[in-house]
């Protein structure tokens, strides 16, 4: 095990979040007023007796957005033509968008129907190869923390596949593993028939939340029942996320979190990615800053990241009409007094760690166990 933690903690991106390995170049299509707001960095009292300022621009350089959930797919493959890289008007992702907001990574989910649930998921997964391999100079699919790393210093945005309803898996553990091998990374388990609300998971279920840790899946909570949740972070020896959820604190939302879930979620060392979403966190862009300060302080800095939601058909808050507007947020939660460390944890960190967690939960498992044979 000792070869495989040092690997685990090799990366800059696990220890080095601050230290840029080249000069950073400025954001296009940024907004101005952005590059005027200033975060405070601590200076020993020797070099200076107060912080230096570090742009908002220059911070989005060194840590990108990993934004935590997209709808991309299920938009393109009912379009006859577009043109992501000149900008598309009949979506809300574009290159040039993904540039002016600071985006490094993106979690394509897949939207898959009900009554060929496993077919359309295999459909949506050739066409986000087919978009990444038209769009080479600009993206490129990553399924690791490594390759997410190595997408972000070659200049590209990182395109991983997921999250898909657990209805994509078909119920069969072979499916998922198939899934997976085709570049799946991410599963959510609301509407799982092996994860009825009364008891939270089946015997089946937690058979597959096993499999998913042995696979280096990401397990999604989001939207799951309080029971499901419990019994997975009781079960899961790797980090879970919730890809779109804010604080039921502050809204009602049945897809946000509660309190309990977001304390459990930190000790599993797990994620919660707050949407760019009016019905989940509000119609301002502060509101979306109101529900990241409330998982902060009540999961810690290490606990919160983003999540977009754009082209899934929500409403967005002013200001986060797409992802351009990420700088915004990002001066907007400077303002109130974040220091950059905890921005560059929200923006790139976070991800990158629950990504790394979860690959080195995979093979320390998969040296205990082979793929398992049960069935629904």
């Amino acid at each position: 095990m000792a070869d495989l933690q040092d690997e685990l903690n090799a990366t800059t991106e696990v220890g080095d979040l601050d230290r840029p390995s080249a000069p950073v170049a400025p954001l296009d299509g940024a907004d101005p007023h952005v590059d005027e707001v200033a975060l405070l960095v601590d200076e020993p009292e020797s070099q200076a007796d107060e912080p230096a300022p570090v742009s908002v621009r220059g911070l989005l350089a060194r840590h990108p957005v990993a934004d935590g959930y997209c709808g991309l797919p299920g938009i393109l493959r009912r379009l006859s033509w577009f043109d992501l890289e000149l900008g598309e008007c009949a979506v809300e992702t574009d290159l040039p968008r993904l540039h002016a907001g600071g985006a490094g990574a993106q979690l394509w989910a897949l939207d898959v129907t009900a009554d060929r649930p496993v077919t359309s998921a295999l459909e949506q997964i050739d066409l986000v190869n087919h978009v990444v391999a038209r769009y080479p100079e600009g993206l490129r699919l990553a399924r690791s923390a490594s390759e997410t790393a190595d997408a972000r210093a070659h200049g590209r945005i990182a395109v991983l596949i997921g999250p898909a309803p657990a209805a994509a898996a078909g119920d069969s553990l072979g499916t998922l593993r198939g899934l997976h091998a085709l570049g799946l990374r991410i599963l959510s388990l609301r509407g799982a028939q092996w994860a009825p609300q009364d008891t939270g998971l089946t015997r089946f279920g937690e058979e597959m939340v096993r499999e998913l840790n042995r696979l280096g899946m990401l397990i999604d909570l989001t939207g799951a029942h309080p029971a499901t949740a419990a019994r997975v972070l009781d079960i899961s020896k790797a980090p879970a996320i919730l890809t779109r959820s804010g604080a039921r604190a502050l809204n009602s939302h049945p897809d946000n979190a509660s309190d309990e879930l977001l304390v459990a979620l930190r000790e599993g060392r797990g994620l919660c990615l707050v949407p760019c979403s009016a019905d989940r966190t509000g119609p301002a862009l502060r509101d979306v800053a109101d529900h990241l300060d409330h998982v902060r302080r009540v999961a810690g800095p290490e606990t919160v990241g983003l999540s977009g939601m754009f082209d899934t058909g929500d409403a967005h808050p002013e200001g986060l009409a797409d992802p351009a507007g990420y700088p915004a947020l990002i001066a907007e939660l400077a303002d109130r007094g974040w220091p950059e460390t905890d921005l560059a944890l929200l923006t790139w960190g976070n991800a990158q760690r629950v990504l790394r967690g979860t690959e080195f939960t995979a093979r320390a498992a998969r040296r205990r166990r082979g793929p398992s044979t049960a069935t629904y």
